[in-house]
């Protein structure tokens, strides 16, 4: 698998090494070298003498919104970019456009199911597909404790501040629970952590990225938009993880993701399709990645290679800027996206610069549709409905009346009507964040509906 996994690591390296300038790290003037995670969704098809391996979405990003702006948001703006948060939406993004075209006839990677439900997902990912993801770093919060111990001068667990004193950036109104930093308090472990920040940085409740790759095990890749079209099946979970070998730590990874670690109660349980499934772990050796990656938080043979100084280290920050990059589905008939129409010879369906949680050029404290990512809440939002509605539904179909809820509470956070399907993975979720414990809700983002991807001055115009 060591030259599986290096194939993989090369692939979404090369995909993100071609994209312009503006979506990438740089030198600042004072020598401070910029620093991002990256990662990269990759699927494969086919058995394996004959497979066939796609990188479909790469992403990079390390940063999140505070608790306190989230209510400003109307579903325009991220809550959270950090890179494998980004890739798994944008995973859903390109699965949502490849139902677009599988609608008509049956796709490399996704097929209309045979004898649906009467009102389930129409749709499947063929038996065929594999999903892998990569990534230059380990997942913040708990599968990277080991290795934030281990970078520090002094590893002794720091003293746990009471319940009360630990700041989640809500009122106790919201009945919010304890949520510990994401690099903080060494000798908690197994337990959900917040975005890590630095420490005068405002806090956030978005959750670490190793949270929510833990809870994926249970729900898949899906995500609730995606689960209205596309059914849950054995390979709708991921497969495995890839990584520089020294962004592994065993312990920290059979703790947080493994069967046995903090998800063991879940094992074996099922919810009509929904189960715990673990994924594997792949390494990639050091020296490859070492070559292959010049934007990682350590100086690299490649990042050497921007230096116009090469003798001096000097300083480094993560970068303010994210990029997102989702290949076309294999029928689509456009020329591409204009600012990107190919990468690497792929056809580009999605490519966006992200800063602040919205689309270069745009504020996230002024939140209009124009700046709106297509991996927003209200852009994904919108594209399931134009699916759903596009699959003729009938007016009276729960999944038509689902799409077209007034607000995004009653469509996903509230919904009083729910398919089967969505009802199970309702109760998987609900037990997985019982299990993981501390799931703190990032709440105040549910109050508006798809008219906000409307012009306000065509609103007012009526148009």
């Amino acid at each position: 698998m060591t030259m599986f996994a290096s194939h993989v690591a090369r692939l979404v390296h090369e995909r993100f090494e071609a994209l312009p300038g503006r979506s990438k790290p740089c030198v600042r003037g004072d020598g401070t070298r910029e620093w991002v995670p990256m990662v990269g969704v990759v699927v494969v098809r086919g058995e394996s003498a004959n497979e066939e391996i796609a990188c479909v979405a790469v992403t990079s990003g390390a940063k999140c919104l505070p608790a306190s702006q989230v209510s400003k948001c109307k579903g325009l703006v991220l809550h959270d970019w950090h890179a494998e948060v980004l890739a798994l939406r944008a995973f859903n993004y390109w699965l949502l456009c490849q139902c677009r075209y599988a609608a008509e006839e049956p796709g490399a990677y996704v097929r209309r199911r045979t004898s649906p439900d009467a009102d389930g997902p129409p749709f499947e990912l063929n038996p065929d597909v594999r999903v892998y993801m990569y990534c230059t770093c380990a997942p913040c919060g708990d599968a990277s404790m080991e290795l934030c111990m281990a970078a520090q001068e002094d590893a002794t667990p720091w003293d746990l501040i009471p319940s009360s004193s630990v700041s989640t950036g809500a009122g106790a109104e919201d009945g919010a629970e304890e949520l510990l930093d994401g690099r903080g308090y060494f000798s908690r472990l197994g337990i959900v952590r917040r975005k890590p920040a630095r420490a005068d940085a405002e806090a956030t409740r978005s959750k670490s990225c190793s949270d929510k790759l833990a809870l994926r095990q249970v729900s898949s890749l899906l995500s609730y938009e995606t689960s209205l079209l596309v059914a849950v099946t054995e390979n709708a979970y991921l497969e495995g993880i890839v990584l520089p070998e020294t962004e592994i730590t065993a312990v920290g990874y059979a703790r947080c993701f493994g069967e046995e670690g903090r998800m063991a109660a879940l094992k074996g349980r099922e919810w009509s399709g929904y189960r715990f499934r673990a994924f594997t772990v792949l390494s990639v050796p050091r020296e490859e990645v070492d070559v292959l990656w010049a934007f990682g938080k350590e100086e690299s043979t490649a990042s050497l290679s921007l230096r116009s100084d090469k003798s001096s280290a000097g300083k480094s920050k993560p970068a303010v800027v994210s990029a997102v990059w989702v290949a076309a589905p294999e029928r689509d008939v456009s020329d591409g996206v204009k600012a990107l129409p190919k990468l690497c010879g792929v056809k580009t369906g999605l490519y966006e610069t992200i800063i602040n949680g919205v689309k270069q050029g745009n504020r996230a404290s002024e939140p209009m549709a124009r700046g709106a990512s297509a991996l927003s809440r209200a852009r994904l939002w919108g594209l399931a409905r134009e699916i759903v509605c596009g699959e003729k539904q009938g007016e009276g179909s729960v999944l038509r009346g689902i799409v077209e809820a007034r607000s995004y509470r009653e469509f996903k956070k509230e919904a009083t009507v729910l398919t089967g399907s969505l009802e199970q993975r309702k109760n998987a979720v609900r037990d997985a964040k019982a299990v993981l414990k501390g799931w703190t809700p990032n709440i105040r983002d549910e109050e508006w509906g798809l008219e906000v991807l409307v012009d306000p001055k065509k609103r007012k115009r009526g148009l």
